[in-house]
């Protein structure tokens, strides 16, 4: 799958990592050491826009963002009545709001990239599915900032009321310099708080007083819901299962233990965690709220001597309330979080909070308590500033720390059960594929007319009889012709195209196991490519053989790596318009960070051992073609005959093991050093995956790991 863009907030956390990591510790204690957080002003922002550069005259009406229908010279006219906006607008003079524009992300509480389909708040309003994007409202006007990966799809959704703001191309203003730009002076522009991350929401607020405008916290009330009334689809209720110990790795109480002494080793007494990953990952838990991701809707405070899960009550089992008994956790109801944090600061707890992903309602409601019991404290103990408060062992004086979750880290360097599970769970959907792809290719000779949607759900067939299938890791990119060069399309029953074999067909899926995550994209041609398409095609199995084959130092940045992959396509000039590879979960979100190979520089994590991430780099030619080849790699010690400095050197091993179509390579462009490396990689595809085929799917997978002959 397409990796995040740093708007992401799993990847916007800009960290530096020292030479501690490399020392030779407990790697599952070292994986949870705690992190300060560096705060700079990324490239790009949670609001999806670049920092434009104004013009030489520095006036701020220098910002232009023309709308989708003009940068295509559409013939689209007339004006569109979107009841929605009106529906939205009429609640800006309602008292208690008051408010003259509305932002809406694309995040639910807990900053998640896929959301339950009750919180798709910005997809409701603005008619945009895609999963990354923010909505802007004011009294008269409308605009949507997306990035690269949706341009098209965009195009084809949004109505005439928006404005689509293409972020990242030149002259277009981030969200927050839009809105401060279009509102008259003393503005009030209005949030959800619990839809923001911290850092978001202060980089907005920052941005908009520029222009004397005030931002608004509307903790009561959510407009979009309002407007969205009784249609708005019911919460998630499915039953939350016990993630079995030999997927884990390591028991709860383990990890619970290493949370405490990171935080502790920071001066804190206490972290509260929001990103549902992280909770399902520390307590061995796996949920099914979330589309495509095993999390379940929670928040997790951990104290030195307690824990407290909030989550809805009815989506826990017998079963599962025991394994949380046993690891000393305690169940509070989903909505009483904020008065625990109120509650913590009361009892003058140092609170550890990533403001990167810790959503600002708790975060200021955090500091408005602390401000508070401080007062209260000073007011009672003026000569004991560092008292001691009997019932609850903390400082009488609370405060907020703030550093990265140290669960992000450890979560990214994989054990060797959760290794383990990665690998059979892809031999496994290696199996599914080799079904899929033999019966796709006979009924395209067949002249079958199938519909894209048609392929993802009988794909999704394949997938599901294979042992431990749990659910698809996200939505199936099945793009047939044009369709394929929208990087995140989503075909559906009423708009999508008929499989052409006269076209390139782009397939970018994956699934859950309940031991993996598997994600995979093969670009192929049912008949005879054309000489561009089999340069781009080919040009694009360089750059990911480049970065299979990457050796580098342990503490290099994913952004070190990325040109690898992009350099064959540079050298005719050609690129791609989203990252090269993200972080993966095991049996977790296909999107992990912090990790990330992208030519966006602001994320400074470095790659290290343990680590999966996606190689998937591509091409993509606007209404004609996509081309994208990825697999994922487990990022682990190189063997070097010398090692500069005492510095470990990294490399990768591969996770996916499936055939590359060879008809779509162009040979005389390939060396003899990448052509052997193609050889390889089939005879090991033949090898692990041929022992769970027969018959006819074997016979297809033979056929398409036969080695290529050098010119």
């Amino acid at each position: 799958m397409i990796p995040l863009t740093l708007s992401s907030p799993s990847l916007n956390r800009l960290v530096f990592f020292t030479s501690r990591y490399s020392h030779h510790r407990s790697s599952f204690l070292r994986n949870f050491k705690s992190l300060p957080l560096i705060h700079q002003k990324p490239p790009y922002n949670h609001l999806l826009g670049v920092r434009c550069e104004a013009s030489s005259s520095g006036s701020s009406s220098s910002f232009t963002a023309k709308p989708s229908k003009e940068l295509r010279k559409s013939a689209r006219t007339g004006v569109v009545v979107d009841e929605k906006l009106t529906a939205l607008r009429q609640q800006f003079s309602k008292p208690g709001v008051g408010i003259d524009a509305y932002i809406v992300p694309s995040q639910d509480a807990h900053q998640s990239e896929f959301i339950a389909e009750c919180y798709a708040r910005r997809a409701f309003i603005s008619g945009f599915t895609g999963s990354a994007g923010t909505a802007v409202v004011t009294k008269d006007k409308a605009a949507l900032w997306t990035d690269g990966r949706y341009f098209l799809q965009a195009e084809k959704q949004l109505n005439s009321s928006w404005t689509l703001m293409r972020a990242g191309n030149p002259g277009v203003p981030t969200a927050s310099e839009w809105v401060a730009d279009v509102l008259a002076s003393g503005g009030r522009v209005g949030i959800d708080p619990f839809l923001f991350s911290a850092d978001a929401a202060e980089e907005l607020k920052e941005a908009i007083s520029k222009k004397n405008h005030e931002l608004v916290y509307l903790y009561n009330v959510n407009l979009v819901d309002e407007t969205w009334k009784d249609s708005r689809p019911k919460p998630p209720s499915k039953q939350i299962r016990v993630h079995d110990l030999k997927y884990a790795g390591v028991d709860v109480a383990s990890k619970l233990l290493s949370l405490r002494n990171a935080i502790m080793d920071a001066g804190a007494s206490a972290i509260v965690i929001s990103m549902l990953d992280e909770i399902a990952w520390v307590l061995n838990l796996r949920g099914s709220d979330v589309p495509h991701s095993p999390v379940m809707y929670s928040y997790l405070v951990v104290e030195v001597d307690q824990a407290q899960l909030f989550v809805d009550s009815s989506k826990v089992n017998a079963e599962v309330k025991d394994h949380l008994k046993n690891a000393g956790i305690e169940l509070k109801p989903y909505d009483y979080i904020l008065q625990e944090i109120d509650s913590l600061a009361a009892r003058g707890a140092q609170l550890s909070m990533d403001p990167s992903t810790l959503n600002v309602a708790i975060v200021s409601t955090y500091k408005s308590a602390c401000e508070k019991y401080s007062r209260e404290t000073a007011s009672k103990e003026k000569s004991k500033t560092n008292s001691i408060d009997s019932s609850s062992g903390y400082p009488a004086k609370p405060s907020g720390i703030y550093m990265q979750s140290p669960i992000s880290w450890a979560k990214a360097i994989k054990n060797d059960a959760e290794l383990q599970g990665m690998k059979n769970s892809h031999l496994r959907d290696a199996a599914a594929l080799a079904h899929f792809w033999a019966w796709l290719e006979e009924e395209v000779h067949k002249n079958e007319n199938l519909t894209e949607v048609d392929v993802a759900n009988r794909l999704l067939e394949f997938r599901s009889v294979q042992d431990g299938f749990m659910d698809t890791s996200f939505d199936t990119i099945s793009g047939s012709g044009a369709n394929g060069a929208i990087i995140h399309y989503k075909p559906e029953p009423e708009s999508c195209s008929r499989v052409d074999p006269q076209k390139l067909f782009l397939l970018d899926s994956g699934a859950q196991y309940v031991d993996g995550t598997t994600d995979i994209t093969r670009t192929a041609h049912f008949s005879e490519p054309s000489a561009r398409e089999k340069e781009c095609f080919t040009r694009v199995l360089q750059g990911h053989i480049a970065l299979d084959q990457a050796v580098f130092p342990e503490g290099t940045p994913g952004f070190v790596l990325d040109g690898f992959a992009r350099s064959s396509l540079w050298k005719i000039g050609l690129d791609y318009r989203h990252g090269t590879g993200h972080g993966v979960g095991a049996a977790l979100n296909v999107h992990e960070g912090p990790q990330s190979i992208s030519f966006r520089y602001g994320n400074m994590t470095p790659i290290q051992s343990g680590m999966i991430v996606s190689n998937e780099p591509g091409y993509y030619e606007d209404h004609a073609f996509g081309i994208r080849i990825e697999n994922l790699l487990h990022v682990k010690d190189a063997e070097t005959p010398n090692r500069f400095g005492g510095v470990t050197y990294l490399g990768f091993e591969k996770l996916t093991f499936f055939p590359i179509q060879t008809k779509m390579v162009d040979v005389s462009l390939l060396s003899h050093a990448e052509i052997d490396w193609l050889n390889s990689y089939h005879a090991e595809v033949w090898e692990k995956v041929s022992p769970l085929l027969e018959g006819p799917t074997q016979q297809w997978l033979w056929n398409n790991t036969r080695p290529l002959a050098k010119s």
